[in-house]
């Protein structure tokens, strides 16, 4: 008997640890693509390629940190977001 709760908590250790590396891996990936993804955004503020008004820059700027403030609440509360689609 005593085997198999040793087991178990060693299969406990496994699982926790697995599903820590899970996170750390994506969690390397998703901020790396979006951390490279704002870049590219900030290089629309060319204004020599491109033509914009300040009011387009005000909503981008805008819906980056409500995106940014939902993803912080959902670490600090919990819970889902709503998934939204950007629109100028």
């Amino acid at each position: 008997m005593r085997i198999y709760y040793v087991w178990k908590f060693i299969r406990g250790l496994q699982m926790r640890n697995s599903r820590r590396e899970r996170f750390v891996e994506l969690a390397e990936k998703r901020v790396s693509k979006s951390v490279h993804q704002i870049k590219l955004i900030g290089n629309l503020a060319d204004k020599s390629n491109y033509e914009y008004s300040d009011e387009d820059a005000r909503k981008m700027i805008s819906a980056l940190r409500t995106a940014v403030d939902e993803c912080e609440q959902r670490y600090l509360h919990g819970g889902k977001d709503q998934e939204e689609t950007f629109k100028l």
